[in-house]
């Protein structure tokens, strides 16, 4: 039996990325034909070694960094099909945030130091440029949602309302309870929108979605950090392209990635919608890419996805829904005034 090794090892080329005839199989360095993703003999035992636990148990392996990455998995998915107390539509967990005087953006001098240390990845040097400048914005204090909206909060919202998108993930508009405890995925952002506006007229409560200098600040910190845990990469701590599993997870389960303020799944797992378009920053220039060239005026994301490479899931990175993919994974969290 052929187990593929970890993706990073197999990085498409810089021109066969641009020039758009690759497929989405092609992108994600996969092989033509079936093989075993890293984790899969891992989590094969974890699901025997974890199935009859108790909901506390599965809780507290969950969220012990001593667990395997496996075994926090496992553990998840399991919670997914009988229960996840984590998960509370009215009462999402949500995470002060002091306001102040922030730096969000990049440094120009830093742009090519990015191109380097993703080199092999189609990055166009536009896309980082977006970045620029770095610059200061004031925020007032307010909460952010420790974890991204899910499946199970999501479905009460189209019960609740009848909105009338239904995620194309959810496979022939079946609710997927395997999947319950994981982030909601393939919405637009107007339905985003519409989520938030209804839990906050459900509760009184003053729900939104972050603004993209609020998110960054969540992810990155008062350290500027790379990625929301430090300077370094590392694919046990994010659910991107590079960890293997080319799906979701359940929310909470990179115990390590937190971000400074403890916010979860900042990186990876499913990129996340915020409140602003794309605009250039103060100073920068309006960069004219593949997005603009699609939509026009187009919804920024942030965090990047289990479908995508580790350089979308930095802290600074702009980006949005490319609707000429099959596998990009939009989602959104939640954030409120104080």
């Amino acid at each position: 039996m052929t187990t593929y090794p970890n993706p990073q090892w197999h990085w498409p080329q810089f021109g066969q990325v641009l020039c758009g005839k690759m497929n989405d199989r092609e992108r994600l360095a996969l092989p033509d034909q079936y093989v075993t993703a890293r984790l899969d003999a891992a989590l094969n035992a974890a699901y025997i070694e974890w199935r009859n636990k108790s909901v506390d148990t599965l809780i507290e392996a969950l969220a012990s960094p001593t667990s395997t990455l496996a075994t926090r998995i496992a553990c998840g998915n399991l919670l997914a099909l009988i229960g996840d107390p984590r998960v509370n539509v009215e009462q999402p967990e949500m995470i002060d945030i002091q306001g102040s005087d922030v730096q969000i953006g990049l440094q120009a001098n830093e742009v090519s130091l990015v191109l380097e240390q993703f080199t092999g990845l189609g990055l166009d040097r536009s896309w980082i440029e977006k970045e620029c400048p770095q610059h200061s914005i004031k925020l007032n204090s307010y909460r952010i949602a420790r974890y991204p909206i899910t499946n199970a909060e999501y479905r009460t919202f189209l019960i609740d309302t009848g909105h009338h998108e239904i995620p194309s993930s959810w496979h022939f508009r079946q609710f997927p309870q395997e999947r319950s405890n994981h982030p909601v995925y393939t919405i637009s952002p107007e339905s985003a929108d519409a989520y938030a506006l209804w839990l906050a007229q459900r509760t009184g409560r003053a729900f939104r979605l972050p603004t993209e200098a609020e998110w960054e600040w969540a992810a990155a910190g008062p350290d500027r950090r790379e990625f929301p845990w430090g300077s370094k990469f590392d694919a046990d701590l994010a659910n991107t392209a590079e960890t293997g599993l080319f799906n979701s997870s359940s929310i909470g389960v990179f115990v390590g990635g937190e971000s400074i303020f403890g916010l979860s799944d900042m990186a990876g797992n499913v990129e996340e919608y915020v409140s602003d378009n794309y605009i250039a920053y103060p100073g920068g220039s309006f960069v004219s890419d593949h997005l603009v060239e699609i939509h026009g005026s187009y919804r920024v994301a942030r965090g990047g996805s289990f479908a995508r490479f580790r350089d979308l899931a930095r802290t600074r990175r702009r980006h949005g829904h490319n609707p000429r993919s099959v596998i990009y994974a939009m989602g959104f969290r939640l954030a409120e005034g104080i």
